[in-house]
């Protein structure tokens, strides 16, 4: 998909700040806001800015704890790998799911507020998940990257 300079640059602005108006980010890029507005509507309608949303501090909101969580199915037909996905959709702790090619078959990026909301989690992970054969939990320590932008 071609960029110019101008909607890279947009992008890259608006990934690190998406509260600034379309006056400061047309100054930004050298554009008036009526034509920075048109850029914006573009780079929306061709689905490059696909949202925007606030980035929550886990800690401030009690979610002190993260877990990446490799998970087996017993079966990888396209029913059970249906079935799964349509249940970890409605766990509000799963913030991410992603079906891999490898060891497991998912990994899911958990958030918990203590060991025992992380028992309650897990617990619903292993009972209500459909065609699961084995989970195997790994705590995060430390965030030493966290980045939500693209490098455009």
């Amino acid at each position: 998909m071609q960029l110019d300079e101008i909607d890279r640059k947009l992008l890259r602005i608006l990934q690190d700040d998406s509260r600034k108006s379309v006056q400061e980010l047309g100054d930004a890029v050298g554009l008036s806001p009526s034509a920075c507005h048109r850029r914006l509507r573009a780079l929306e309608e061709r689905r490059l800015i696909a949202g925007y949303h606030a980035l929550l501090n886990p800690g401030a909101l009690g979610f002190s704890m993260q877990f990446f969580i490799e998970v087996g199915l017993i079966s990888q037909s396209e029913a059970a790998l249906d079935a799964f996905e349509a249940a970890v959709r409605d766990i509000p702790e799963v913030l991410e799911c992603h079906l891999m090619a490898g060891q497991s078959d998912y990994i899911l990026r958990v958030v918990c507020r203590d060991h025992d909301d992380f028992e309650r989690v897990h617990r619903r992970l292993s009972a209500r998940l459909p065609g699961v054969a084995r989970i195997h939990s790994n705590m995060s320590i430390r965030t030493v990257k966290a980045r939500t932008g693209l490098p455009i």
